[in-house]
């Protein structure tokens, strides 16, 4: 009688074992000082994997960053939560993303936040970001290819800007659009060549404060944005 092969993993077991490895995932980011029940519950239910290249799907669960399309970086899980608590968001904010990328934090944000406009400079990681968003039925969300300095002019004001690179001068143009009470979160140089995840707040009285947060693995801004700041 020829010996049939057995699979490897039980029927459920695979899900056991996806589940265990989600628990874990969300443990670590516990352990790392993510406390926000909110944007913990927005991690577990937003499927980094369907993000990652299919070549990196085993390390979507770690908590590294990981390369995407057009040279450009997946941000680790426990910067993007980070962001999501300095930003505080809620359902009523309308939110601006400087830097789709694969479409992970801002699939994040859509969850968080009442509207989310993304501005990507590389058409290929816009598409496929609007795709995957698409997909998951994040209908609140809106992916625009192009340079944020030339879509600004007709999107308005937002109550929060995400910007994901380093920018060294005064963000004027984004301050220009942001609301009243509103906040930038962003990168600015920082000792060591590391970067410096800064929050800019706008308060009522028509002044800008700026409260660094920690260090961070951001870049440069890539684009005409980056050299009139």
């Amino acid at each position: 009688m020829k010996q049939m092969d057995l699979p490897l993993l039980m029927p459920g077991e695979a899900e056991v074992r996806t589940a265990q490895a989600l628990m874990a995932f969300l443990l670590r980011l516990r352990a790392r000082g993510i406390s926000d029940l909110s944007v913990l519950r927005a991690l577990e239910v937003v499927p980094r994997d369907f993000f990652v290249p299919h070549r990196y799907r085993d390390l979507a669960l770690r908590d590294i960053a990981l390369p995407i399309a057009c040279g450009q970086t997946m941000p680790e899980a426990w910067l993007v939560a980070r962001m999501m608590e300095a930003l505080d968001l809620s359902p009523a904010h309308r939110v601006l993303e400087v830097g789709a990328g694969s479409g992970y934090a801002t699939a994040i944000l859509a969850r968080l936040a009442g509207e989310v406009v993304s501005c990507e400079i590389f058409e290929p990681l816009a598409v496929e970001c609007a795709a995957r968003l698409s997909r998951l039925g994040l209908s609140n969300v809106k992916v625009l290819q192009g340079d944020v300095l030339d879509l600004l002019p007709d999107l308005g004001l937002f109550d929060r800007i995400l910007v994901h690179g380093v920018i060294e001068g005064a963000p004027t143009v984004l301050m220009e659009s942001l609301a009243e009470g509103g906040v930038i979160l962003l990168g600015r140089k920082g000792p060591r060549s590391m970067a410096q995840l800064t929050r800019i707040a706008h308060q009522t009285s028509g002044g800008f404060t700026e409260t660094p947060i920690g260090p961070c693995r951001l870049g440069a801004l890539i684009g005409p944005i980056a050299a009139s700041i």
